[in-house]
């Protein structure tokens, strides 16, 4: 009646995204009307190229419709830019005849920006918009150590990552990106005091943090859980003075104020294509929401 497999349907169930109302005494699953009716949603939803995630976000309320949507609207968009260049590439080898393959080769090839150009065109930016200025040296790697890891260096790239650095590139030309990201900047200068490492020994248990949220974010841990509130403490005494035993609680206000000044359109294009260049950084972004999320229930405990 749904068009939905036995195979799909327990699936739902396993990962909690479409629990039955109830089971017989010999484990079958019941479903009433309702429960349907959000299966068809969810079907609908899949049609539309929504991912799990997504979709359990939206029908528990953890992200509104109208950013679904945006977010959505945006990926397809992206789909499309892709299709279109593959077909252009297509195209044009056609009209080559015998030579077509070594032509697809050598487009492709002329069409996708290899690591040295990338590590190039971020440098030239990043000095262009004097982004760093009044940040030692020694700190610029490990404050870009993330992006630079999972998005500048990424090894091979497929039609669709080639079409989303593209677009990164172009909006990162936009002034209103470099402006968003200056706002940030202030926002992360207010959390950073007197780190009481040096930066590179600053940025390897920044690295095992973000591994540990990692795994939070898999396990599906809770803001509240014992696991999620440690990473939190860790994360506040990575960034706090030497001079302080204990995290600031204004610290943890500082950190609820920066995580939400990169949510601007821009950034949050940002991250989109970030994340289609490199699912490591997808992960990435999700860890860092669950940290915001750990954060934002201690400061409502006090």
């Amino acid at each position: 009646m749904t068009g939905s497999s036995v195979k799909t349907i327990r699936y739902y169930d396993e990962i909690g995204l479409l629990k039955p109302t109830e089971y017989t005494e010999g484990g079958h699953r019941l479903y009433t009307s309702d429960d349907i009716w959000r299966l068809e949603l969810i079907n609908t939803l899949r049609y539309l190229d929504f991912g799990i995630d997504e979709i359990h976000q939206l029908i528990a309320g953890e992200l509104t419709v109208e950013k679904a949507l945006a977010w959505q609207i945006e990926s397809l968009e992206t789909q499309a830019n892709t299709i279109a260049n593959m077909i252009s590439i297509l195209r044009q080898a056609e009209a080559r005849g015998d030579d077509s393959l070594h032509y697809i080769h050598d487009l492709v090839n002329a069409r996708t920006i290899n690591i040295e150009n990338r590590k190039q065109f971020i440098a030239d930016k990043v000095e262009e918009a004097n982004l760093f200025e009044g940040i030692p040296s020694e700190w610029r790697d490990p404050l870009l150590y993330h992006f630079n890891k999972y998005v500048v260096h990424q090894p091979k790239t497929s039609a669709k990552q080639t079409a989303a650095w593209q677009e990164l590139q172009e909006l990162m030309n936009d002034p209103q990106f470099i402006a968003d990201l200056k706002q940030v900047k202030l926002g992360f200068s207010r959390i950073v005091q007197q780190p009481r490492y040096n930066a590179e020994t600053w940025r390897n248990k920044l690295e095992h943090i973000q591994e540990r949220l990692n795994h939070a974010w898999k396990n599906k841990c809770t803001a509240d859980s014992k696991v999620v509130q440690s990473i939190v403490e860790d994360m506040a005494i990575l960034y706090t003075n030497s001079d302080q035993l204990d995290p600031d609680e204004d610290f943890f206000r500082h950190y609820v104020e920066y995580f939400e000044s990169t949510q601007t359109k821009h950034l949050e294009r940002c991250n989109t294509l970030c994340a289609i260049i490199s699912p490591q950084y997808h992960q990435l972004y999700k860890g860092n929401l669950l940290l915001y999320k750990g954060i934002q229930w201690r400061i409502r405990q006090k």
